[in-house]
């Protein structure tokens, strides 16, 4: 049966009104007339509703006749998906009517045949959104990009359905069309970032990993890590090049592939790399090439010689090997429990009996990730009570776990704890700066030297393997790591003699005088280079020798010049002090400053960027010393205890696509380049309130 609209009224009306004479009710419509009205909504030029069965009207579109709930017993369901019905060219009779007329659909307030009702109040017009194909094709690679997902997903059944569903319109792009969106979006986003990184003052500093596919194929992960002009950090994936195995050729060519592509000639400051895949003669060979390609590496003493993240993997991964028989011990224990809800239960109510502190949660570990185990072993050890009183209670349970293997655990977890804390910097998405490290991995040293001496037995024999692994990480790098914290107004050089004496009991001197000697040489040469551009562009020179004389010349004839009032002598004086001060280097300067007062929230670029003027040559070398990487892993695998690999998808992609999709998706998420930081603004206030 159809009704009219005044008659739907009515009986919605009249429905209304017998519910409020209810007497549990209040009386809300009782009191107005019954009146015939009319609906508000122009959507009703274009629907006729219907009664279905008792309390169930539907809404039919005029057109292609299909139906749409509108009132189902006391619910409404409105009108906003009548008009998209109509407006969006979902109808098919309209939008076959819009192709045929070349104009779309609107919601107007009449037309020739149906010349307009009255209206209670004026009524929006409401037009088709405009449909943009190459819009849609972008987001959708964009998509692809973002979230990884494979190319060929475009021509997959289910989601040409789902698209169509959403935009009849949409043409679906095909395998070819989308994998040409993505290199069209990589090669702008390229250009976008080339000439970014051309316009920064810094030298870049370079990182590479290596990811193996089931084939043996290496592919290589190249990373630029530098500082803008804002003083904000970055590291950016650069390259993705896919070589046939490790071997000289294949490895420098992969580098020289990236130089190339960034216009980095002169201008890489350092390189880290990932020994663990490197042979001694590898390493050896690709140092030379890199120092004969950029003589800025000073002789290769910026080269750090391994990955921080895969050392402390490699030596958690050998101190849990050495206590692996505690480690399975535990690590079966806690699946005991876990793998059970009525064991979990009694587990609880134990440690709430026994009224142990701990608020961790016991979770079985990951054996992928290092970490997970030393959480697993960290919250078991503070439960060990109640594992023990489970084990008298349970008599299904036939693990033991003696006092002697909760003491190896506590002690495995003591230096377990001193790589997770150095590692767990390197999980932040924003890439710390190099300045932290050296306090670090210093104590790494420290403690691991003291433990290799220990007159326990089980201390001492469980650390003096990881000492002497060690040991070589830290003769590569201390040097290194050390200039980066000189870099630290809170510590200078002063933190570098404070450690080196712990770590360096009878030769501390030697080594800081190394340190030393290596800050002055670098600040030697950007000294020579800002010399050099101002010969060229006519500006003075930070440091310049015949300046210095020519000033020592005219204060010496100053000298002689008597004021007769017998403090000649005092003038000679105050002479001496002026030109020491004047032949004082900025770093010499910087060094006999006092140190800057510590703070949790002080951060060391916004420290630089408040003072590059006062040094504008030391500002220039602390740009690319604090830029320099220790790790070549991305933040989320640094506790990862498995090489990375590139799987069988990526494996079938072409060399240049897989690299397009990898690099355009990391520039992609790290957002926009030219944004200061959101903390750049409070760590100027905290700087500036310190100075």
């Amino acid at each position: 049966m159809e009704l009219h609209d005044g008659e739907i009224d009515s009986q919605i009306h009249q429905s209304c009104v017998t519910t409020s004479m209810t007497p549990d009710l209040p009386l809300t419509l009782v009191d107005k007339p019954n009146k015939r009205r009319r609906k508000k909504s122009i959507v009703w030029d274009y629907f006729t509703v219907q009664t279905v069965e008792d309390g169930c009207i539907r809404a039919y579109c005029n057109q292609c006749n299909k139906s749409f709930a509108y009132i189902t017993g006391s619910k409404l369901a409105g009108t906003s998906h009548l008009k998209r019905h109509i407006a969006l060219g979902i109808c098919p009779v309209s939008r076959e009517r819009n192709q045929s007329n070349s104009s779309p659909t609107t919601f107007t307030n009449g037309n020739a045949a149906n010349p307009p009702r009255k209206r209670y109040r004026a009524t929006p017009t409401f037009v088709s959104i405009p449909f943009d194909q190459n819009r849609c094709n972008h987001d959708i690679a964009i998509m692809i990009i973002m979230h990884e997902y494979p190319l060929d997903m475009v021509e997959q059944a289910g989601f040409i359905d789902f698209v169509r569903s959403l935009q009849p319109q949409f043409n679906m792009m095909s395998y070819a069309t989308v994998q040409e969106e993505c290199t069209s979006i990589y090669l702008r986003e390229k250009e976008s970032l080339l000439n970014f990184v051309c316009g920064i003052p810094s030298r870049i500093s370079l990182s590479l990993d290596v990811w193996i596919s089931s084939d043996t194929t290496c592919y290589v992960f190249l990373k630029g890590h530098f500082i803008d002009n804002n003083w904000n950090s970055h590291c950016l994936m650069l390259n993705v090049v896919r070589i046939p195995s490790l071997k000289d050729d294949a490895l420098n060519l992969a580098v020289l592939t990236c130089i190339s592509n960034w216009r980095l000639d002169g201008r890489v400051f350092a390189f880290t790399v990932d020994q663990s895949f490197l042979s001694d003669t590898l390493a050896r060979n690709f140092r030379t090439f890199l120092v004969a390609n950029d003589p800025n590496f000073l002789n290769g003493q910026l080269l750090l010689g391994n990955c921080l993240p895969q050392v402390l993997c490699q030596l958690a991964q050998s101190a849990l090997s050495s206590m692996s028989e505690v480690v399975w011990k535990i690590r079966e224990s806690v699946k005991y429990v876990k793998t059970s809800f009525v064991r979990e239960e009694k587990f609880l109510e134990l440690k709430g009996q026994l009224q142990v502190p701990c608020t961790k949660e016991l979770s079985i570990d990951n054996q992928t990730k290092w970490d997970t185990t030393f959480h697993m072993l960290t919250v078991a050890c503070e439960l060990k009570e109640v594992f023990s009183y489970l084990e008298e209670s349970d008599p299904s349970n036939e693990l033991s776990i003696s006092t002697d293997d909760w003491k190896v655990a506590e002690t495995l977890c003591t230096y377990l704890k001193y790589f997770f804390d150095v590692a767990n910097i390197l999980t932040s998405p924003c890439y710390p700066t190099a300045n932290v490290f050296f306090p670090e991995v210093s104590k790494i040293q420290t403690e691991l030297t003291n433990a290799s001496m220990s007159q326990d037995p089980l201390v001492r024999d469980m650390t003096k393997p990881l000492k002497d692994q060690f040991d070589k990480y830290w003769n590569d790098s201390c040097l290194v790591l050390a200039m980066a914290v000189v870099m630290d107004p809170r510590y200078k050089l002063k933190l570098v003699k404070f450690i080196f004496s712990k770590v360096f009991v009878q030769n501390e001197e030697d080594w800081t005088r190394i340190v030393d000697y290596g800050l002055r040489d670098l600040f030697l040469q950007y000294t020579m280079e800002t010399l050099t551009l101002s010969e060229s562009f006519g500006e003075d020179g930070n440091i310049d020798i015949s300046i210095n004389e020519t000033h020592q010349e005219e204060h010496q004839g100053e000298i002689y010049l008597t004021t007769g009032d017998g403090l000649s002598d005092f003038d000679v004086y105050i002479s001496e002090i002026s030109e020491n001060e004047q032949t004082k280097s900025e770093l010499d300067r910087y060094l006999e400053e006092e140190l800057f007062p510590k703070s949790q929230e002080f951060d060391v670029l916004s420290w630089w960027r408040l003072n590059r003027y006062r040094y504008p040559t030391l500002s220039k070398m602390a740009y690319d010393i604090l830029s320099m990487p220790v790790s070549t892993v991305p933040h989320d695998s640094v506790f990862d205890t498995e090489i990375q690999r590139i799987d069988s998808y990526r494996r079938s992609l072409p060399p240049a696509i897989l690299e397009a999709l990898i690099c355009t998706r990391d520039w992609l998420r790290y957002g926009s380049l030219l944004s200061p930081s959101p903390s750049t603004e409070m760590s100027d206030a905290i700087v500036k309130r310190e100075i």
